[in-house]
C-alpha cells in the first residue's frame, strides 16, 4: 500500500478509536467514513456520518473543539512525524443514496 494510503487508513483508525473514548455524544452516533491526506500530509479531510442527522452540526462542532487533543495524542500514539491539520465535514453518501432509492421507488410506483 502507496504511503498516503496507509497514513490515510491509520489516522482513520485511530480517530475513530479516539472519537469512542474521548467523546461523549448524547443520543447519536459518529462514524468516520475515510480520510484523504494531502499529498504532503499537511492536511487531513475526515468525512464523518451521524446518526441520528439532524446532530451533524453539533458533532462537527465536539469534534473540531477536539482537533488538538486528538492531534496531541496522534503525536504520542503513532510513528508520524507530523500529524496533519484536520477538515472535518459531514459524508453525506448515505444520506444521498436514500434519496436516489426513494426517488427510484417512486418511479416504480407510477
Amino acid at each position: 500500500m502507496p504511503q498516503p494510503e496507509r497514513v490515510n487508513e491509520l489516522i482513520k483508525r485511530n480517530i475513530a478509536d479516539l472519537i469512542n473514548r474521548e467523546i461523549f455524544f448524547k443520543d447519536g452516533l459518529i462514524t468516520v467514513s475515510f480520510v484523504d491526506c494531502s499529498p504532503d500530509l499537511t492536511r487531513a479531510k475526515i468525512a464523518i456520518s451521524v446518526l441520528p442527522a439532524n446532530l451533524a452540526g453539533t458533532a462537527l462542532k465536539i469534534l473540531r473543539g477536539h482537533s488538538s487533543l486528538f492531534t496531541k495524542i496522534l503525536k504520542k500514539k503513532t510513528l508520524l512525524r507530523h500529524i496533519p491539520k484536520f477538515d472535518w465535514v459531514i459524508d453525506s453518501t448515505e444520506e444521498e443514496a436514500a434519496k436516489i432509492e426513494k426517488l427510484l421507488e417512486e418511479i416504480k410506483e407510477s
